[in-house]
C-alpha cells in the first residue's frame, strides 16, 4: 500500500481525501490553520482538518514556509494536493519520493490559476473538466496525467459544479494513482494551446454593472454563487444577488420594480430577474419574499 502525503484546505478537497484514505496510506495531512469565523471570531478548522480528524490522520498546520517544510518531510511515496492555497517550491515537490500530483479543477492549460471555476461560469464556459497534474515550479503547468471533460449544466453555479468536480476529482486522482505509481501511466507535458489564466477572486469582480447585457450578469451571478457572491446596488444599498435569470420585463439599466411579483432590475439589453438575494446583515431571500419585505416596509402592502 502506498504511502500518501495529502495537501489541502477546503471542502473540494474532502473527497479526494476520504477515497485515498480508504485505498491508501495517508500518513499525514498538511492544511491551514484555523481561520476566525463569525461574529465571536471563534477559530475555526479547515474542512480538511476536520475529515483528517474523524479518518484519524496526522494533522499538521504550518504558518510559514519552514514549518510547511518541516512538515512536508517524511517517507512518502506521493504528495497529492487538492486546493491547498500555497504554492509549493521545488525543494518541497522534491520530498515524496514521485513527486506530488494536484487535482486542478479545469481542463488545463485553460482556466490555470486560482479561482477556475469560479472564472469558467463568469466566462459562460459550457464545458470544463477536471485535470491530474504533476506539480512544477510553474502555476498549474506541470504535465498532465490524466483529464475528464464535463458539461456545465444550466444554471449551476459555482458552489454546485465545484462540489461536482471535487467527487470527479477524487475518481480520477485515485483511479490513476496505481498506474502513475508503477510507471504505466507516464503525465504529459501542457501545450500552450487555449491557455487562459484564472486569477484571484477580488472586490472589483464582484458588482455587477447595469450598462452589460443580462447574460453577462447571469454568468457572473453563478460563478460568484454561492461566496464570495455578485454585488447590486438596490436604492443605494449593496446586495449580494445568488441567483438571477433574464426577464422579458425591461426597467431602466441601474433601476429596478416589481413584476408579477418578482424585482426585476434593468441592464443594457432587458431585465434581470433577482432570484436570490442577500440583503446587508440578513438571511438569504427569494427574490418574492424581499419583495414582500420591500413593499411592506415602505407601507405600500398590508
Amino acid at each position: 500500500m502506498s504511502r500518501v502525503l495529502f495537501i489541502g484546505t477546503p471542502s473540494a478537497a474532502v473527497p479526494t481525501l476520504e477515497l485515498l484514505a480508504s485505498r491508501h496510506d495517508v500518513g499525514r495531512v498538511i492544511t491551514r490553520p484555523d481561520r476566525p469565523v463569525g461574529r465571536s471570531r471563534s477559530p475555526s478548522p479547515p474542512p480538511v482538518k476536520k475529515a483528517a480528524s474523524r479518518l484519524g490522520v496526522e494533522v499538521s498546520q504550518p504558518r510559514t514556509r519552514e514549518e510547511l517544510l518541516s512538515a512536508m518531510d517524511g517517507d512518502f511515496d506521493v504528495g497529492v494536493v487538492v486546493a491547498y492555497g500555497r504554492i509549493l517550491s521545488s525543494e518541497m515537490l522534491a520530498i515524496p519520493t514521485m513527486g506530488v500530483l494536484n487535482v486542478h479543477f479545469s481542463l488545463l492549460p485553460r482556466w490555470r490559476g486560482a479561482a477556475p471555476v469560479a472564472r469558467a461560469l463568469m466566462a459562460g464556459d459550457t464545458m470544463t473538466g477536471v485535470s491530474i497534474i504533476r506539480l512544477d515550479e510553474g502555476l498549474d503547468t506541470g504535465p498532465v496525467l490524466t483529464a475528464q471533460a464535463v458539461d456545465v449544466g444550466a444554471g449551476e453555479n459555482a458552489g454546485e459544479l465545484t462540489t461536482r468536480l471535487a467527487g470527479l476529482g477524487a475518481r480520477l486522482l485515485v483511479g490513476s494513482l496505481a498506474g502513475y505509481l508503477s510507471g504505466e501511466m507516464t503525465p504529459v507535458p501542457q501545450t500552450g494551446e487555449g491557455l487562459i489564466y484564472a486569477d484571484k477572486i477580488e472586490p472589483a469582480d464582484r458588482p455587477l454593472d447595469p450598462a452589460e447585457g443580462t447574460a453577462v450578469a447571469v454568468n457572473k451571478v453563478r460563478g460568484l454563487a454561492p461566496e464570495p457572491g455578485a454585488t447590486l446596488e438596490i436604492d443605494g444599498v449593496t446586495h449580494q444577488i445568488l441567483a438571477a435569470r433574464p426577464h422579458p420585463e425591461q426597467p431602466e439599466p441601474g433601476t429596478w420594480r416589481a413584476h408579477d411579483g418578482v424585482p426585476v432590475a434593468g441592464f443594457a439589453d432587458g431585465g434581470l430577474e433577482l432570484v436570490e438575494i442577500l440583503p446587508p446583515g440578513k438571511r438569504v431571500l427569494q427574490g418574492e419574499a424581499w419583495l414582500r419585505g420591500r413593499l411592506r416596509d415602505s407601507g405600500l402592502v398590508a
